[in-house]
């Protein structure tokens, strides 16, 4: 089976990030921040090693990463812990189930939220951006590129209109991390990602990254390892926001990945992969029945969204998996995106490479298309 489903986890992963996962269970097996011992000692050490590379490569302090479950619980904690019922936010037209409905459920108890549309053109999503705007706005939380069609939305312009108008900026990352350069440095004041996607690191990691400015309430509250004498939650970060064991196995391992994606860097990381997509567009475009979703003048993250005429997308997708080929079929968690491309209620077929496919799968799977598209 040959994966183009890298949107959703990168697969298989580098052989550092397996070295890194089978060498932090065989001898990492204390508790980090918890003992004295050297067991616990020499696990708290790895995680911080981890916690400062990770800050390193997104302009951060190492005390402002928070290791997460994955990005969903990140931005969870970032929206509920930052906005509250009185706020007003905005958040876009390309967003995922991960920032749409945590927003949706706050406004049952007095959040508002505004949708700003995404367009083709930068000019045009940052006016829609601007026109939302209220006295009462307390944060812009949008997507850094769709996970849908892998449009790239100017989040550093859509920064500099929060930071003008005095907001907090969160912003998920989590299809663009690792793949184009992004950092705290973009004026971002919250940044959540995987660690399972192009961070190559194993499911059940996540990371929120924070400038500081904006304090965060923690949703989940107790062991910590600090301050246990109080009742009160420690206020001081990480610990704030890390109650609970963290996944020492699955840290060390992502720390491997963040390695793996410093050492290739982002820039060439996406050079790789969009040149794999410009292969499939050119080798699936031709076809009289197959619809590409890519518009003139955006900007997209290596990922294709496309269509067979006459063919439901999970079909398209079963019938690419019986023929050796992963790909995701259906919504993609994100029906505001697809309401905005007009793809409901079926969805699209994506197309998701990652550094260790080839040209050669990439030239199978076309073959797989044209097949189906007959």
């Amino acid at each position: 089976m040959i994966n183009f489903d890298n949107s959703a986890t990168t697969f298989p992963k580098p052989r550092s990030v397996k070295a890194a996962a089978a060498l932090a269970l065989e001898r990492y097996g204390g508790n980090p921040g918890r003992s004295g011992h050297a067991l616990s000692l020499k696990a708290a050490e790895a995680v911080f090693s981890a916690r400062k590379n990770i800050a390193e490569m997104f302009s951060a302090e190492p005390e402002n990463v928070i290791f997460t479950l994955n990005c969903t619980h990140a931005l969870n904690l970032a929206i509920k812990g930052i906005v509250k019922p009185s706020d007003h936010v905005i958040i876009s037209s390309f967003e995922h189930n991960s920032v749409a409905r945590p927003v949706y459920a706050m406004s049952k108890t007095g959040v508002k939220f505004s949708i700003a549309e995404v367009f083709p053109e930068d000019k045009l999503t940052l006016a829609s951006f601007r026109a939302l705007i209220r006295p009462e706005t307390k944060a812009i939380i949008c997507t850094a590129g769709s996970n849908v069609t892998g449009q790239i939305l100017p989040f550093r312009e859509i920064a500099e209109i929060a930071a003008e108008n005095k907001l907090c900026f969160i912003v998920d990352g989590a299809q663009a991390c690792g793949v184009i350069p992004i950092s705290m440095s973009d004026g971002i004041n919250v940044l959540c990602t995987a660690g399972h996607k192009a961070l190559y690191g194993p499911t059940g990691t996540g990371l929120l990254i924070t400038d500081g400015k904006y304090p965060i309430s923690p949703i989940i509250q107790g062991g910590t390892g600090s301050t246990s004498v109080e009742l009160e939650q420690p206020t001081f970060l990480p610990d704030a926001l890390e109650s609970g064991t963290v996944n020492t196995a699955g840290i060390i391992a992502l720390n491997a990945g963040v390695s793996y994606v410093k050492r290739l860097t982002p820039e060439r990381i996406y050079r790789y992969e969009s040149e794999l997509c410009r292969r499939f567009i050119s080798g699936i475009a031709p076809l009289a029945n197959v619809i590409i979703y890519r518009e003139n003048g955006a900007s997209y993250l290596p990922i294709v969204l496309f269509n067979i005429r006459g063919m439901p997308s999970n079909e398209t997708a079963s019938r690419l998996s019986d023929m050796g080929f992963a790909l995701r079929g259906g919504l993609h968690c994100s029906g505001l995106a697809h309401k905005s491309i007009g793809t409901l209620p079926d969805g699209g077929v994506r197309f998701a490479p990652s550094t260790l496919n080839k040209p050669e799968e990439v030239d199978g799977l076309i073959h797989a298309v044209k097949k189906l598209a007959k």
